[in-house]
């Protein structure tokens, strides 16, 4: 995955994983976005891509549109 970014724990510091792989995805602002309390960070050179997981197939990000700039009313609230 070509620019490949993931996020570091607020409390752990360590690269947040689902499964033993490395959550990823290709645009840091919306990880930004989506994990405010976390650090996006690029994945690091020694992390093999086979040990990955893309943030759009992680379970809880099944109602989550991609990309996010396209789906915004996805995260307005009812009036």
């Amino acid at each position: 995955m070509k620019n490949t970014w993931c996020l570091v724990g607020a409390v752990s510091g360590e690269i947040l994983t689902y499964q033993g792989l490395a959550i990823v995805h290709a645009n840091k602002g919306e990880m930004e976005y989506l994990f405010p309390g976390n650090r996006v960070v690029p994945l690091p050179s020694y992390w093999g891509e086979e040990l990955t997981f893309p943030l759009k197939d992680h379970p809880d990000m099944d109602v989550v549109q991609f990309p996010l700039a396209k789906n915004m009313s996805q995260f307005r609230v009812p009036r």
